[in-house]
């Protein structure tokens, strides 16, 4: 039995102490008196945490919901500025190469252990890259899921799942917005939504957003176009029907990096780009799917939803950057050049049943999930070409002729079962579960091979309330992960089997002051098994029996310190290691994964000073970052400061002046030995909002 599990013992022992509390209170439907506020929201439902409809608060895990109105609020246009910036214990590592959306949570880095959704279906990385969405605009909420999900969403996501939600269609109200920004770099752009009921049984959402900068590089100029679209047809009393569609085109930075100096930077090379004159990084994500809603009795709600979604990126780049300290120039190598072509298709149907066996309520959902993913990746390799520009004043010159040639045609079969389950016991003890049966085939052309995996994933949880705004609760749960990437599968990971990951997880929530404040705590515990390592006794062997671990504690608050002064909270403290992972070169047990940081924070603070007038201010906090397995080098750890001023001359109008980076802090997010991708320096932007 784990620490974490004995440690959960004396808390569950214990019996409430105010017997006289309405037990309808554990309701969050009936409740009175008991708001959380606009933080840490603890009883908005979240898809992310289980399939049951519950709230953050009646889940058995660490899960987190994110509103649109926090997000825009904090000046954060960007998806990935919203998640890392409020979500608690998660840092970026994203580049060019990853779609720019790589995250770390709980010492898992990567796009394998930490899950990307859209819309409640899973984004399937190629060659370890996700591309969408990109656009803050579009987006209703985000709900992040501390932990192994593999439960809920098949092999990979032991670190976590971030779930992006879309603005849908009203049809209750009429809401249209509209922004407008400019800002310094050449930053501008435009931005539209509109939504509400056609008739009695149609209804719409609509949203573009346009964005366009010069960049704070050489040679940087990025674009955007982002585009959701919806329709909601109740065609019967008990059958609603909403087709969407999403369109992404982005044109992010062709930035690959700043080449180091003696292990640092040098701020002199800050603002040059070492990539060439013709570079290249486009993405285009399609998303259209339609869901079908069917409540054919009172206690029964069957959901369907079916979709199809494509992307096609391209890169042309010299990526990797080399200092030569003898002749004070750079050495440019790996001219890369890649075609991605993905194309995924699949259903996910679910059945939700609520009973009452012996007078206690129980929620059943149980369902399938399928798809089919072909992906081609085209491509230069083995990426010829070098050459060496000054380091001070680099020339960019140009790409050149190159012949593409396809080395991944590859096409992926899933299907999966699953079974979410809460009952609810008493007024005070409810118990979640869930099973998941997944069981996918690749297919390869050129080397031509099949290979078949399966995985079984579970947790069990309970929740157990002492009083009606506090609850206590304890889960475990066994996950599994590829090694490597699924749609990138060499025929010489043909035979690997899939690695193993069991966690066990503590925690409380709760509201205070009368409803002002909330808070969350928890921690955990995660081992992975069965990663690729050397046999001990025959080092020439590798076999799958390394072992990687995690534990950590994670805390959240979110309080009205008055009636204009609000404060927001959260941070993770946590020790990942490798237990047993020895590799060609040497043994790397006891040491720390790359790109894990110990501490990660954010602070949030808002002031309204005055009527009409708010001010807001924001730290996020990375702890220090090994960039190799060996631990030879490493990111400094770094803290970013944001600001905001809000003027509202009208309820529904309001200008916001951001300031990102307040005091210009020089500090890299990604990178390895020679070279790191820097943030960007300080920089400003208007908005102007207004709703009608």
């Amino acid at each position: 039995m784990t620490w974490l599990t004995m440690a959960a013992l004396p808390v569950f022992a214990q019996q409430a102490q105010d017997s006289g509390a309405d037990p309808l209170m554990l309701d969050p439907i009936t409740i009175e008196g008991l708001s959380f506020g606009s933080g840490l929201d603890l009883q908005a439902r979240s898809n992310a945490g289980s399939r049951l409809g519950l709230s953050v608060f009646e889940t058995p895990a660490s899960v987190q919901v994110i509103e649109a109105d926090t997000i825009r609020q904090r000046g954060q246009r960007d998806v990935n500025q919203a998640i890392v910036q409020n979500g608690t214990g998660i840092s970026f590592h994203g580049s060019p190469g990853n779609g720019g959306t790589s995250f770390s949570m709980r010492g898992f880095s990567g796009h394998a252990s930490v899950t990307r959704l859209y819309d409640g279906t899973r984004l399937y990385p190629a060659s370890g890259t996700i591309s969408f969405p990109f656009d803050s605009w579009n987006v209703e909420r985000i709900e992040v899921l501390n932990g192994p999900a593999s439960v809920l969403y098949g092999e990979g996501a032991i670190g976590g799942a971030i779930n992006i939600v879309p603005k849908r269609p009203l049809t209750d109200r009429t809401r249209n917005e509209m922004r407008a920004t400019v800002g310094t770099d050449g930053q501008r752009g435009l931005a539209f939504g509109s939504a509400g009921p056609i008739s009695e049984v149609l209804a719409y959402s609509f949203g573009v957003s346009g964005t366009a900068s010069d960049g704070w590089l050489d040679r940087d100029d990025t674009s955007s176009l982002s585009l959701s679209a919806a329709l909601r047809w109740q065609a019967t009393e008990d059958l609603a029907l909403t087709l969407s569609h999403d369109h992404g085109d982005n044109r992010p930075s062709t930035y690959f990096g700043t080449p180091l100096v003696d292990g640092r930077i040098d701020e002199r090379v800050r603002h040059r780009n070492f990539n060439v004159e013709d570079a290249v990084v486009r993405y285009k994500d399609r998303y259209t799917q339609l869901r079908a809603e069917w409540t054919p009795a009172g206690n029964v709600t069957i959901r369907s939803n079916s979709y199809y979604l494509t992307s096609d990126r391209n890169w042309r780049n010299v990526e990797d950057y080399l200092y030569r300290p003898d002749t004070d120039d750079v050495l440019r190598q790996f001219y890369i050049a890649i075609n991605h072509d993905l194309e995924q298709v699949g259903n996910r149907t679910e059945a939700t049943i609520v009973t009452t066996p012996g007078g206690m309520e129980n929620t059943t959902t149980i369902g399938f999930d399928v798809n089919r993913i072909k992906f081609r990746n085209t491509n230069n390799s083995p990426y010829p070409g070098q050459s060496v520009v000054d380091f001070l004043n680099p020339q960019p010159g140009f790409f050149g002729p190159h012949e593409m040639a396809t080395t991944a045609d590859l096409t992926t079969d899933q299907y999966a079962l699953f079974l979410d389950n809460r009952l609810k016991i008493s007024n005070q003890w409810s118990v979640v579960g869930g099973l998941r049966y997944d069981n996918l085939r690749v297919t390869r052309i050129d080397p031509a091979f099949t290979r078949s995996f399966d995985s079984t994933s579970w947790r069990l949880g309970a929740v157990y309330n002492p009083v009606p705004d506090v609850a206590v609760y304890a889960q475990y749960s066994r996950a599994a992960e590829p090694i490597g990437n699924v749609l990138s599968l060499a025929q010489s990971q043909a035979d690997l089997k899939l690695t193993t990951a069991r966690q066990q997880e503590i925690g409380v929530k709760f509201g205070f002051l009368g409803g002002r404040g909330d808070a969350t705590l928890s921690a955990y515990r995660i081992v992975k098994n069965d990663l690729l390592a050397r046999d001990p006794d025959d080092p020439a062997i590798t076999r799958q029996i390394g072992q990687q671990s995690s534990k950590g504690i994670e805390a959240a608050l979110g309080f009205d310190v008055t009636s204009s002064l609000r404060v927001d909270v959260n941070g993770a403290l946590l020790s990942p290691r490798y237990d047993d992972y020895v590799q060609s070169g040497g043994d790397y047990s006891g040491n720390r994964p790359p790109n894990a940081p110990r501490r990660v924070a954010n602070i949030w603070g808002s002031w309204a000073f005055a009527e009409g007038w708010t001010a807001r201010t924001g730290a996020h906090h990375v702890g220090e970052a090994f960039t190799s397995d060996a631990n030879t080098t490493s990111r400094p750890s770094y803290t970013v400061i944001n600001a905001g001023l809000q003027w509202k001359p009208r309820d529904n109008m309001s200008l916001d002046l951001n300031i990102y980076n307040l005091t210009d802090r020089l500090y890299a997010t990604s990178g390895g030995a020679n070279q790191w991708l820097l943030a960007p320096p300080r920089s400003a932007s208007l908005d102007f909002h207004v709703t009608f």
